[in-house]
C-alpha cells in the first residue's frame, strides 16, 4: 500500500521509439477492448454475449498476455471457481435478476485482500503461499453481493511495498516483476502494481486496490488509469493485510471515472469489525453515478498545488494545459505554494512502524493456529531463511517494526497526534478554508522509470502523501502523455468529499479524453 520510498529520488527520463508487442490485433472479441459498464451491461441484456462468454474471454487474455505474449506478470491467481460464478449469474440475469450494479462485471483484487474460497492470499510473499484465509474479507463480500465476478488476484509490491530499502514496485516473491504495459522494461507504480497493470492491459473490467500512501493513485496514473482513493473509513479494511490502521484504504481502479463511481458505491456500508466505518455513517452512498457531472468545474474554486511542479518539465506542461482546460470549463485556479506548515513525513513513518507490528500480528492471528506464520518475528526469520525474499531488498522496515512497542507507546501516540495536525487542521483543511476551495489540484507523479533491481525506484514527483496522511480522498485521472508514457492529473480534499471531487473529474476527463490503451512496446531509450 505504500510508494518504496519516503522520499522522491529525482532522475532524468529521456525517450524514443520502440519495438511494440502486438496483442490486439488478433483479439478474438474487440468490442470488449476498452468496454465499460455501462456497455457491458447492455450487452448481457440485448444477448450480445453472456456474463460466461466474457469472463472466458477475459481469463483467455489473462493467459495469453499476461503468462504468455508480453508476460506482464500482473496475476498473481485466476480462480478456479471464475466460470461457475458466470455460469450462475448467467441463470440469475435469464431469470430477471440482477443481484447489483456490478452483475456480471469481471474484477479482479489486488492479492492482500482476503477471499475465502480456492484462492490464497499472500501478500505476494512466499511466507504466505498456500494461505487460505478463514472468510471474505468486507470487499470480497460487497463485490460477491453486487454481482461480480471475481476473476483472481493480482500481483503487488511484497507486503505493499512496506518491507524494506531500495524496493522495486511491482516485485514480489511469488508473482516476479509486474512490467508497465506502456513501455515494458518501464515500471508500473505500486504497490497496487497488478491491479492497475491488468486494469489498463483489458484483462479485466476492474480492480481493487489499496493504499497507505500513493499506491493506487500511483499505479493508476503510470497506467493509464482512473483510481479512487477513498476517505479512510469509506470503506472497511476487514480481511485486509494491513499496514497502517491510519491510513490504509481499499479502492476502485478502472478505465473510465464512471467505472470506477459505480464500483465505489458497490463497496461501501458500516462494518462492526472496523470502527473506522462508523465515521462514514452520514457520509457515504451506495450510488455516486448521481454526481457525474459533465459541468462539475463549472463555479468550482481550486487549488492549484504548486509543490511537485518544477521537477519534470513535460510533466508541468501537461499540467499547465490540465489547469486552462479547467479555466475554459468554468473554474476558478488558486495558485497555492504549500499545503501543510510542517511536512509530517516523519510523524507519518513512525505511525506506519508502530501500526504495521500491531496490525499483521493481529492478521496472522485471524488466520487461526494452523497458520504457517503467527507473528512478525516469525516473518522475519522466514526471509532471512528464503533464497528468493532477500534477493533484491532487504526488510528493514519489517524489522524496524518489529522492535517498536504497543500501541499506547508516548513515540506513537505523539506522532498520531502531530500526523494529524499537520496533514489536517494545519494541512488541507487549513488551505481549504482559506482559499474557500471545492478541491486540491496536483500532477499525480511523474512518467514510469526503468525497473531497477539495483538501485530501486526512481520516484522523481509526487502528491499523494498529504491526503494519504490525513486520511482525506484523492483521485486521479489521465491528464496525456510523455512520449508513450501516461501521466495522471490528482484531485483531493476534505473528508467525506468524495462527491465534488468525483463532479470535478469526471467534468476534467469528459473534456480531455486522455486515456488510450497501452501498445506493449518491448523497450524505450
Amino acid at each position: 500500500m505504500m510508494r518504496s520510498k519516503l522520499l522522491f529520488v529525482v532522475f532524468v527520463l529521456v525517450g524514443c521509439a520502440g519495438s511494440r508487442t502486438d496483442t490486439d490485433s488478433n483479439d478474438q472479441n474487440p468490442n470488449l477492448i476498452e468496454i465499460d459498464i455501462t456497455a457491458l451491461q447492455k450487452g448481457y441484456q440485448d444477448q450480445s454475449y453472456t456474463i460466461q462468454e466474457v469472463v472466458r474471454y477475459y481469463l483467455e487474455r489473462i493467459e495469453s498476455i499476461d503468462k504468455q505474449g508480453p508476460g506482464l506478470h500482473s496475476v498473481l491467481q485466476v480462480n478456479p471457481e471464475a466460470m461457475e460464478i458466470a455460469k450462475e449469474l448467467d441463470l440469475e440475469l435469464a431469470s430477471g435478476k440482477m443481484r447489483g450494479p456490478l452483475h456480471g462485471v469481471p474484477v479482479l483484487l489486488k492479492d492482500n485482500l482476503d477471499t475465502h474460497d480456492q484462492m490464497e492470499t499472500t501478500a505476494g510473499s512466499r511466507a504466505l503461499k498456500g494461505s487460505r484465509p478463514l472468510k471474505d474479507s468486507f470487499v470480497a463480500k460487497k463485490l460477491r453481493e453486487s454481482g461480480a465476478v471475481i476473476l483472481g488476484k493480482t500481483n503487488l509490491s511484497e507486503w505493499a511495498n512496506f518491507r524494506g530499502e531500495l524496493s522495486s514496485s511491482g516485485w514480489s516473491g511469488l508473482g516476479g516483476q509486474t512490467k508497465n504495459p506502456y513501455i515494458l522494461d518501464r515500471n508500473p507504480c505500486g504497490s497496487s502494481s497488478g491491479s492497475g497493470v491488468a486494469v489498463s492491459a483489458n484483462l479485466t473490467m476492474l480492480a481493487i486496490g489499496t493504499e497507505t500512501d500513493g499506491s493506487i493513485v500511483c499505479p493508476s496514473h503510470a497506467n493509464g488509469i482512473v483510481g479512487i482513493k477513498p476517505t479512510v473509513g469509506l470503506i472497511s479494511r476487514s480481511g485486509v493485510i494491513p499496514i497502517s490502521f491510519t491510513q490504509d484504504t481499499p479502492g476502485p481502479m478502472g478505465r473510465t471515472v464512471r467505472d470506477a463511481v459505480i464500483c465505489l458505491g458497490a463497496l461501501t456500508g458500516i462494518d462492526s469489525t472496523d470502527v473506522k466505518t462508523l465515521g462514514s455513517t452520514e457520509n457515504f452512498y451506495e450510488d455516486y453515478t448521481q454526481f457525474l457531472d459533465p459541468d462539475g468545474l463549472k463555479g468550482k474554486r481550486v487549488g492549484f498545488y504548486q509543490g511537485p511542479m518544477g521537477e519534470h518539465f513535460k510533466v508541468d506542461e501537461l499540467m499547465l494545459s490540465a489547469i486552462e482546460v479547467m479555466k475554459t470549463q468554468g473554474a476558478e485556479i488558486i495558485e497555492i505554494e504549500k499545503i501543510s506548515t510542517i511536512a509530517p513525513g516523519d510523524a507519518e513513518f513512525q505511525i506506519l512502524l508502530y501500526e504495521y507490528k500491531d496490525g499483521l500480528n493481529k492478521y496472522f492471528e485471524s488466520l487461526g493456529p494452523d497458520a504457517r506464520i503467527k507473528n512478525i518475528e516469525e516473518l522475519i526469520a522466514f526471509n532471512k531463511q528464503d533464497s528468493i525474499e532477500l534477493k533484491h531488498y532487504n526488510q528493514k522496515y519489517l524489522e524496524l517494526a518489529a522492535a517498536k512497542g504497543d500501541l499506547q507507546s508516548p513515540e506513537y501516540l505523539d506522532a498520531l497526534k502531530m500526523a494529524r495536525k499537520y496533514s489536517q487542521q494545519e494541512g488541507i483543511d487549513r488551505v481549504m478554508n482559506l482559499y474557500d476551495l471545492d478541491a486540491i489540484v496536483a500532477p499525480t507523479g511523474s512518467p514510469a522509470w526503468k525497473t531497477d533491481w539495483v538501485n530501486g525506484d526512481h520516484f522523481q514527483l509526487g502528491s499523494s502523501s498529504l491526503a494519504a496522511v490525513a486520511g482525506y480522498p484523492n483521485i486521479t485521472v489521465p491528464m496525456g502523455f510523455v512520449d508513450e508514457l501516461p501521466v495522471g492529473i490528482s484531485f483531493f480534499g476534505r473528508a467525506w468529499s468524495e462527491p465534488e471531487l468525483i463532479s470535478i473529474a469526471y467534468a476534467y476527463e469528459q473534456k480531455t479524453m486522455h486515456r488510450k490503451s497501452p501498445r506493449f512496446i518491448e523497450s524505450q531509450q
